[in-house]
């Protein structure tokens, strides 16, 4: 009876494994942070990682761990805690130009047209790729830390309104609109 009981533990975890390379991981930036004791310095790494499925699921996560490896695990999964879904229409490009903030950073996206590629720089670059947009105008305003940048990004593409959901919120259909 233990080993039935193990088994299916063993099948569930197998399973789960590949979930989890359905969604390419990114480094947004990886830091070292130190906190100043009594006893002297310690010293810790801070990754801050995205992941994705190239259709419009991502996600940003932070982890902080002695090592950096350590670090990059721990923001993979809280990564996949903060998955969201972003509106791309024709599997290529957004629906219409927003500005997304995050502390001091700013990042103005705009649709772009077709076989224009993803003209980004950085963190944005990361988040927009993983998104799965592929034709798109960024550009970073204000402060330009990496993890803001990002965080920018993403509430830029969070604020993206399709047709179908203005219409529904109007209580409309598309063709009225």
């Amino acid at each position: 009876m233990v080993k039935e009981e193990k088994n299916p533990r063993k099948k569930f975890v197998e399973e789960k494994d590949p979930k989890k390379k359905l969604l390419d991981e990114k480094v947004v930036s990886i830091s070292r942070v130190t906190k100043v004791t009594k006893g002297g310095r310690d010293f810790r790494f801070s990754a801050t990682m995205a992941v994705g499925d190239g259709n419009g699921l991502v996600g940003i996560g932070t982890g902080k761990a002695k090592e950096v490896p350590e670090a990059i695990n721990k923001g993979i999964q809280a990564a996949n805690k903060n998955l969201v879904r972003v509106s791309i229409i024709d599997n290529r490009t957004i629906p219409h130009e927003a500005t997304g903030t995050c502390g001091r950073a700013k990042v103005l996206i705009k649709p772009a047209i077709p076989g224009k590629g993803i003209i980004a720089g950085g963190a944005a670059r990361v988040i927009l790729e993983l998104a799965g947009v592929k034709d798109i105008i960024s550009k970073s305003l204000g402060a330009n830390t990496q993890v803001n940048v990002a965080k920018a990004t993403l509430n830029a593409l969070l604020m993206q309104k399709t047709p179908e959901k203005v219409a529904e919120l109007r209580g409309k259909t598309k063709e009225e609109l």
